[in-house]
């Protein structure tokens, strides 16, 4: 639900969120095209491509690795729905060949005015990459979010088809044009270059055709590396856990795709020589402070998925001479989903609308505003005072938005100002939904299986 709240443009008969209203109708129409669509990405009313895109890849991935515990619990069409609302909007973004709109809003404009989408008075500047401006990370990414897409949406041959054809050319751009694109910064600046972007973008491209110029691409072209985080910014172990089970190795056959999968695992669990990421006293992962919980979503949805394939292959995780059955990489995910929850040092439900003294002032404007007359004129100057600052629950619920999470002390204020803590994001929650459903229908099972 906390999806279908962040929805842009023209909201369905059957929009679920009924504070929620039509917003950037007029997305584009500086440069006589139509943007409108998508997805805001956080508390603030602008659409940034990179965020938009890993938020609509993982959410197909996570259609096709839990597909049967999504069915069952009955979200497989919302599921569905939201990447369509996503790949919707990238097809009127890539219509141009070599082109990419990738950004809609002023940031620093619409930073300076806490107004609800559908009142803004902001500039809904346009922001694109091309030939003379490139930006890999961005086409490469939104090729994984279209390629990824078109496996879901097999049973609709023609949209899969322009998807997939979306992937190819955008993929070929991000490739033959090579150069960081730092538009988004200090948004979405990307800390880690573009060679992730295009291993994932090939790996979701070879997954959907099976054409040999993407395997060669990913055993010899493209650079992989063992790191310790799974983000917006950095996708290698996505594409390692995915190519792990097709025996692929990278760098000319220097390493397989396994072994770099197990070197994640391996830097995750505090149970292994080669423990690298922080864990709070509570149990939380902890990076860095700042939507902190997108890597504890991040790293369950990872290892729930690695988990199942490890068993399909009837392999551990090998951390040097220490082998690590799957069960532990599930128990490991459980207990990270189990901690936003709820089982943490303060006894609270980090999720808006679940559980025990769950959040009240999510940072982000749409929920901390009323609903206004539409022409409703907004005074940005007096926004915050009206709005922002003062100490109350929101309005209107942002239902289901996982919070930014506590600091490295297990530390959470909710109060809308702690941006750090209380502001959530489409990709903490699309990399939720997996775990999540694994751990509804599996339930007790979950451990006992594996």
């Amino acid at each position: 639900m906390f999806l279908e709240a962040q929805r842009s443009g023209k909201l369905p008969p059957n929009n679920r969120i009924k504070w929620r209203g039509d917003s950037g109708m007029e997305d584009g129409k500086l440069a006589h095209v139509d943007l409108t669509g998508g997805d805001y990405d956080a508390g603030d009313n602008v659409k940034y491509g990179l965020p938009l895109a890993f938020t609509v890849t993982t959410l197909a991935w996570t259609a096709m690795a839990f597909e049967h515990e999504l069915k069952a619990a009955g979200e497989l069409d919302n599921v569905h729905a939201a990447i369509r609302w996503g790949t919707d909007f990238f097809l009127k973004a890539s219509a141009k060949k070599n082109h990419l709109w990738v950004q809609v809003g002023d940031p620093n404009a619409d930073h300076q005015c806490w107004v609800r989408p559908e009142n803004m008075p902001t500039p809904r500047t346009l922001y694109e990459i091309n030939e003379k401006t490139p930006g890999s990370e961005i086409a490469a990414e939104t090729a994984a979010a279209m390629a990824a897409s078109s496996i879901v949406f097999r049973k609709d041959k023609s949209y899969s088809r322009r998807l997939l054809n979306k992937a190819k050319l955008l993929f070929q751009f991000a490739k033959t044009h090579q150069g960081t694109y730092d538009g988004e910064c200090p948004f979405y600046c990307s800390y880690s270059g573009y060679n992730d972007e295009l291993l994932w973008a090939a790996t979701w491209l070879y997954l959907a055709t099976k054409r040999q110029v993407y395997a060669d691409f990913i055993g010899h072209e493209a650079i992989s590396s063992s790191v310790a985080e799974f983000s917006w910014d950095l996708k290698f172990p996505g594409a390692q856990v995915l190519l792990a089970e097709l025996n692929m190795t990278s760098n000319g056959g220097l390493q397989s795709f396994k072994a770099q999968a197990d070197n994640f695992v391996c830097a995750v669990l505090p149970d292994t020589p080669f423990h690298q990421v922080f864990i709070t006293p509570g149990g939380m992962i902890h990076l860095r402070d700042g939507a902190n919980s997108q890597y504890v979503t991040s790293t369950a949805f990872l290892f729930v998925v690695y988990s199942d394939v490890l068993r399909r292959i009837n392999q551990p995780v090998m951390c040097g001479a220490q082998a690590v059955p799957p069960a532990r990489l599930l128990e490991f995910a459980k207990q990270q989903m189990d901690y936003l929850l709820g089982a943490n040092p303060r006894g609270r439900s980090y999720v808006v609308g679940f559980g025990a003294n769950p959040p009240t002032q999510p940072h982000h404007r749409g929920a901390s505003t009323p609903v206004l007359p539409p022409g409703y004129q907004v005074n940005c100057g007096m926004s915050f005072s009206e709005w922002f600052t003062p100490d109350r629950p929101n309005p209107n619920e942002l239902t289901g938005a996982i919070m930014g999470g506590p600091d490295g002390g297990d530390n959470f204020s909710d109060k809308r100002g702690n941006s750090s803590c209380t502001e959530p994001c489409t990709y903490i929650n699309s990399l939720s939904i997996g775990p999540l459903a694994a751990l509804a229908i599996r339930g007790a099972n979950l451990l006992a299986t594996h």
